[in-house]
């Protein structure tokens, strides 16, 4: 009976022995040496590993050192000592906010519910309109209508958030149709879709409307620039695959559903993936600009919240540490979650 050869030994016919497979030699070599390995290609392509130092200096100023401030949610607050000589609180700040049953409880945990509610919402009506739009422009033959349709869309990402948010509140405040403000707040009570009472005040004082407005200037802002990587994705498909689709007799429809699609299902999952991992990283410079006293209730989010007490007049910078990092901790956890389930349902994963 042959006895089962072990991975660093192959069998040779010739002889009928094993002998010491040549691969394996390689690749013990290759860990023996590692670092010496990776000295070498690190002098062989010099040039191109220079050109990563501004960025890695970038992330290293910008998003690591930040990071020792992070002991601030276990320290007293003091904004006259260094964090590194404040008293430690252990987790007091965290009780507060979780469990602590005042005001300041109250609010973070409708900031909370208000992140959560304005990302899925975002997620679920804003991530599909960036495919929608990739596969428009696909279906588009001519290569000059597609530019024209292209930079249209992508122009409202160049914008800055100021702008936006000022064109958004001059079409949704209050005013009337013969001037330039609150165009769509006096078309939509025209047509009977809301109260004049509603439009009167405008619709940004309303917080039943704050969702509808961020999320619809959301999708106006990022589907063209983020479509970007779906098309691409999608020109890289091979002609074959379209031919071989209209042999069968399938149309566009079906093209689009047995070809397209399933060829992009990767791009898919990791944008996905990439997407659910910022699910609760609201910026706050939209909503601080769009909202108001009136809608707290309904647009007051996490990042709103900690800036208002650290910077503001509020409870201090410990309580918006503790804040921001509980909402940090939730996002690395759904990308954590996102990534499992993805792997274990289409063998496509971020990491």
């Amino acid at each position: 009976m042959k006895v089962k050869a072990a991975d660093f030994l192959i069998y040779d016919k010739e002889t009928g022995t094993y002998r010491e497979n040549p691969e394996q030699a390689v690749r013990d070599d290759v860990e023996k040496h590692y670092w010496l390995h990776v000295g070498r290609t690190i002098a062989k392509d010099w040039r191109l590993y220079l050109m990563l130092v501004p960025m890695l200096l970038v992330f290293l100023f910008w998003r690591y050192f930040p990071m020792y401030e992070l002991l601030g949610c276990f320290k007293v607050s003091d904004s006259v000592l260094p964090v590194s000589e404040q008293l430690f609180s252990g987790f007091s700040y965290f009780k507060r906010l979780l469990i602590g049953g005042d005001s300041l409880s109250v609010e973070f945990w409708r900031a909370m519910r208000n992140t959560f509610l304005l990302s899925f919402y975002g997620l679920l009506f804003g991530f599909p309109m960036p495919i929608v739009l990739a596969l428009f422009f696909n279906e588009i033959r001519s290569n000059g209508a597609r530019s024209v349709y292209q930079v249209l869309t992508y122009l409202p990402k160049f914008m800055s958030t100021v702008v936006m948010t000022s064109l958004v509140t001059m079409l949704v405040k209050q005013g009337s149709l013969t001037s330039n403000m609150g165009i769509v707040s006096q078309a939509l009570a025209s047509l009977g879709l809301i109260s004049q009472d509603v439009a009167n005040a405008g619709l940004l004082n309303n917080p039943v409307f704050f969702r509808s407005i961020y999320q619809i200037s959301g999708i106006w802002e990022s589907a063209g620039y983020d479509s970007i990587v779906f098309f691409a994705a999608i020109i890289a498909i091979s002609p074959t695959s379209y031919e071989a689709a209209q042999i069968d007799g399938a149309d566009k429809w079906a093209q689009m559903r047995y070809v397209v699609l399933p060829s992009i299902l990767s791009t898919i999952v990791i944008m996905l993936i990439t997407r659910i991992g910022s699910l609760l990283n609201i910026g706050y410079e939209k909503v601080l600009l769009l909202y108001n006293a009136n809608t707290y209730v309904t647009a007051d989010v996490v990042s709103t919240f900690a800036s208002r007490n650290g910077l503001g007049t509020g409870a201090g910078t410990g309580i918006a540490a503790a804040a921001e990092m509980m909402n940090n901790v939730i996002g690395m956890l759904l990308v954590i979650g996102a990534n499992t389930i993805a792997r274990k349902a289409s063998n496509t994963s971020l990491y």
